[in-house]
């Protein structure tokens, strides 16, 4: 082409500028036809993406359709049983109404046949009180004239008849009263003396406590009568310095071989017996060594009994108790009551509540701390005026005991009013302690005046013959005229006698009161 422009014998400028031209159309028109290419395939692949977008549509439209007739299947099958659980509803309330409706129509047809009954028997209620009222003034005429009659008889008059009649229901009244006792009293022996019986023997039994008679000892040994004469002292300073110290008195008699020491205090006079066997073993007796000596033996005696109230209280299981309660209740060991250990007594009263309590189902500690505590007064009624039950209750008050144990405390002997079931609990136990064989013991005359207390009780009832105590004093035996007390007066002036008894004698355990009443028919055949 450029030898052709050359030999043309164009400028070489213009070859050049068609040359660039030529250039350019040919890339241009090479560019059309990429371009075009590009176009072709873009078209087909945008007709393929089309095409397959169709097709995925076309799915999902199928898919949606297909779960919009599985859903509407499921919820006509839902609707379906629906309906059909409520159509059984309607017909089980239907099948109940009608049995409602029979039900109602039944009642209807009873109501119907009483009120019928009802008037039939309204009718028969007012013939029969128009017949009582005929009769009634029947009978009253009747009485009018059967008085008449009587007072004409008797030439009573009215208030004569009155008194008579009055006389004779009153005589009636006593004898039902009377009958009505005793089969009341009967009934109730026949249960509650069975269970006290078992309640009692069970607690006995589970609990078997040596029993033995108690003295207290007051007297001290000496080796020689010698030593009397040192134990007085010149001018008596030594026993002078002894009993101040003390505050018991010391008897030196001509008794050879021993001394009294003499007080009302029980710990007292432990600590003087004490006291005065160490200066007899030591020797050295004289007023400075006794203070001494009796300082130290009041300070082992405090120990010994603090300790022996800790004792028994750790043998009984009672917590919670102050070092002076204990004191106290170890002091008790020293003090006998009839002969009887009072801390002894005050633990088995303390084991027999707490097996009464449990056999009745009752709270066992309680009752055992009550029976514990319940003498404590004993070793505070010589310092204190009053009986022991209100001395103890006041003294345990103080240190915040509960009411319950305060009651039992005050209430053992009946002082005040129980309002628990343990105060009489413990009030039994006190008197099984105290009435065991053995237990405690009396002295002649006491034994003697009481037997004629009781003896002196019976013979003041009408009707009484005789009464004799046996069985050391638990029985009374009764013997009645039998001609003028028949068999119901005689249950009621047993009971009199009994209840007199216990409102005017104090005695330990119970005392049985026997009534014989007997007809004696003797014939003679000649």
């Amino acid at each position: 082409m450029d030898a052709i422009l050359i030999e043309i014998g164009l400028p070489g400028a213009i070859l050049s500028v068609i040359c660039f031209i030529l250039g350019v159309s040919l890339a241009t028109v090479v560019f059309q036809m990429i371009n075009r290419a590009k176009a072709k395939t873009f078209e087909h692949d945008l007709d393929r993406q089309i095409e397959g977008a169709k097709k995925e549509s076309e799915n999902i439209i199928k898919s949606a359709q297909i779960e919009a007739a599985s859903e509407t299947i499921k919820k006509r099958e839902e609707f379906a049983k629906e309906v059909e659980k409520t159509r059984d509803e309607l017909r089980e309330n239907e099948t109940r109404l009608s049995k409602r409706e029979d039900t109602l129509e039944r009642q209807v047809e009873l109501m119907q046949d009483r009120e019928k009954t009802l008037k039939s028997q309204e009718k028969g209620i007012e013939t029969k009180q128009h017949n009582l009222s005929i009769k009634d003034k029947q009978l009253n005429q009747v009485i009018a004239q059967q008085k008449n009659q009587l007072l004409k008889i008797t030439a009573l008059d009215i208030e004569s008849a009155k008194e008579l009649l009055l006389t004779r229901l009153e005589d009636e009244c006593e004898h039902e009263m009377s009958a009505m006792i005793q089969r009341k009293l009967e009934e109730a022996e026949e249960t509650v003396n069975q269970k006290s019986r078992e309640i009692i023997s069970t607690a006995i039994q589970r609990y078997a406590a040596e029993q033995t008679c108690e003295a207290t000892v007051s007297t001290v040994e000496i080796p020689t009568d010698d030593m009397k004469g040192r134990i007085i002292g010149r001018e008596g300073r030594n026993i002078r310095a002894f009993e101040k110290a003390t505050g018991v008195d010391v008897i030196v008699d001509d008794t050879p071989g021993m001394i009294v020491v003499s007080g009302f205090s029980p710990v007292r006079r432990e600590v003087a017996r004490l006291s005065m066997e160490r200066l007899i073993q030591d020797g050295r007796i004289h007023p400075s060594r006794i203070e001494e000596l009796v300082e130290l033996t009041r300070k082992d005696i405090n120990q010994k009994v603090l300790q022996t109230g800790k004792n028994a209280a750790v043998e009984t299981n009672v917590r919670g108790l102050s070092n002076k309660i204990l004191s106290l209740i170890g002091s008790l060991s020293y003090r006998t009551s009839y002969g009887q250990n009072v801390l002894r007594h005050s633990i088995e009263v303390a084991f027999l509540s707490q097996i009464m309590a449990e056999e009745l189902g009752l709270d066992g500690s309680i009752a055992r701390r009550a029976g514990l505590l319940h003498d404590i007064g004993k070793a505070l009624d010589h310092e204190i005026e009053g009986g022991h039950p209100e001395i103890g209750m006041n003294f345990l008050r103080r240190f915040n005991e509960s009411p319950i144990v305060l009651n039992a405390v005050a209430g053992h002997h009946g002082d005040v009013v129980a309002d628990n079931p343990y105060t009489p609990l413990v009030s039994a136990a006190d008197a099984i302690s105290a009435s065991r064989p053995g237990a405690r013991r009396e002295t002649l005359e006491r034994y003697i005046k009481r037997l004629e207390k009781l003896e002196e009780i019976a013979t003041g009832f009408t009707g009484v013959e005789n009464a004799y105590a046996i069985q050391a004093g638990r029985e009374i035996r009764v013997i009645v005229n039998a001609d003028k007390i028949d068999d119901e007066s005689a249950m009621k002036i047993a009971r009199d006698i009994a209840k007199k008894v216990e409102d005017e004698m104090t005695y330990p355990g119970e005392i049985q009161v026997t009534l014989l009443r007997e007809i004696r028919c003797v014939e003679y055949a000649r």
